[in-house]
């Protein structure tokens, strides 16, 4: 078992209402929990794609449907864009670009569980949800595109570009993170 298993487990164990039949959220914010759901979904290696990465496309705007072709195309928007439709909440103008996430929703001053975290890498940006935090301020972040599948990454604070959360949705006071010391850091998600 890597750090990071160990850390997702733990994280399993900690929430509210999870049982370990499901191992799936069944409190807090109604997009992390179709997050958690989606855990384990991959992308398929070469010329085919993953049909369920592919029904996200199709459930979005029909410009989205046209230019997702396939999931050799980077789908950290996109899986964050499902994950926040399925919400019933609104999207950026471009929920494929990860960076669009910057001005979505409202900015946060500290994390809180299910916050979208926005982060900045050489020719782009990649977008996921909070989930937990380390000693030094690193997000430890449920996302798509991560290691080429739905899962769970930690990203250093230096990267992070905004912490966003849905217009007129409250805050639940008892949104804390997990606390994280042992997961490696994720320096590149394309």
């Amino acid at each position: 078992m890597t750090a990071l298993d160990f850390v997702v487990a733990l994280f399993r164990r900690w929430r509210v209402g999870a049982t370990p039949a499901d191992g799936i959220a069944t409190e807090g914010p109604a997009w992390l929990r179709e997050a958690e759901r989606l855990r384990g979904v991959h992308e398929t290696p070469g010329p085919s794609s993953t049909a369920e990465i592919m029904a996200w496309a199709a459930d979005q705007a029909p410009w989205i449907r046209a230019a997702y072709v396939g999931d050799h195309i980077p789908w950290c928007g996109l899986f964050a864009a499902h994950c926040i439709r399925k919400a019933g909440l609104p999207l950026p103008k471009n929920p494929l670009s990860a960076l669009a996430w910057a001005e979505w929703g409202r900015p946060l001053d500290r994390p809180a569980r299910g916050a979208v975290a926005v982060f900045g890498r050489a020719g782009g940006g990649h977008v996921g949800f909070v989930v937990g935090e380390g000693p030094r301020g690193d997000l430890l972040v449920l996302g798509g595109n991560q290691s080429d599948s739905v899962g769970t990454a930690r990203f250093a604070k230096e990267r992070l570009v905004a912490i966003r959360w849905p217009g007129g949705v409250s805050i639940p006071r008892d949104a804390p993170v997990l606390r994280d010391a042992a997961a490696p850091v994720s320096t590149n998600e394309a």
